[in-house]
């Protein structure tokens, strides 16, 4: 485990060099947000209590997303391009050689850009949105607990999402056409267009049970207080059960692949 979290420092301190890129990442964020926040405080201002939101979470939730957009990767970016660069090349095979699990390894790399964004990238467009609107902050201690453990989820269930795809170029030599559907996926069904809750009849009701539900309307609940009691432990038992399968799948999927492989100009 000693292993895993110096690999996890090392993608924290991989992305925290990047400082200029961070700070136009967190200005790009931020004029988003103004841009969704005028967009959804006119839409509720004709719709009030869409989807049970009132007018401040409304807001709230677009800074959220804005919060979450690079730490659980709803729009995809982070190792899966290296991997899928590493597998075209044949230089798998050397990490194949290492003595440490490779869905592991690139499962802390990937917690560890995660947390630098959560923090790079997460506070400073939530502080941004909090002077130029009134937002609705928890008002328990312990629901920024439960979220912190839903960020951590999402964040997992995101890697494991794209670790499947990234595999797929054992077969494919090119996930560029998947890794593009996947960011529309992500983007769509993670409730990064709109909540969830908004999406009419059986439409809702399948985006919120698909994994990429994860990655923000779920933490998102939490932190409104739209999950209180058990429904808080059921949120973070569905992300629990979407990381489990999606990681369990991803195991299988490297085992077929490290047994039958053929890489590009390897």
């Amino acid at each position: 485990m000693r292993v895993y979290g110096a690999v996890a420092l090392r993608g924290f301190r991989r992305y925290a060099t990047y400082r200029v890129a961070t700070l136009a990442g967190v200005f790009t964020n931020s004029v988003f947000g103004f841009i969704l926040a005028y967009t959804f405080i006119a839409l509720w201002t004709m719709r009030p209590h869409l989807g049970g939101y009132d007018l401040p979470h409304a807001v709230t939730y677009v800074w959220l997303g804005q919060a979450m957009l690079a730490t659980t990767a709803i729009m995809g970016g982070g190792f899966e391009a290296d991997l899928i660069e590493r597998i075209r090349t044949g230089d798998v095979a050397i990490d194949l050689y290492r003595p440490a699990d490779l869905q592991m390894w690139w499962l802390a790399a990937d917690l560890g850009r995660a947390g630098f964004h959560l923090l790079g990238r997460g506070v400073l467009p939530m502080a941004v949105g909090a002077l130029a609107f009134p937002l609705a902050w928890p008002g328990r201690p312990l629901t920024w607990g439960y979220f912190l453990v839903s960020v951590a989820l999402g964040a997992v269930v995101s890697y494991a999402i794209r670790y499947l795809i990234a595999l797929a170029a054992f077969w494919l030599l090119d996930g560029s056409g998947l890794t593009v559907l996947a960011m529309l996926s992500g983007t769509f069904f993670s409730g990064m267009l709109l909540p969830l809750s908004v999406f009419p009849g059986r439409l809702g009701t399948v985006a919120r049970a698909l994994p990429w539900s994860s990655l923000l309307q779920v933490p998102a609940d939490i932190f409104l207080g739209r999950r209180s009691g058990g429904a808080v432990a059921a949120g973070l038992a569905f992300q629990a059960g979407w990381a489990l399968a999606l990681l369990g799948a991803g195991r299988l999927v490297q085992a077929a692949a490290t047994r039958k492989v053929v890489v590009q100009g390897g």
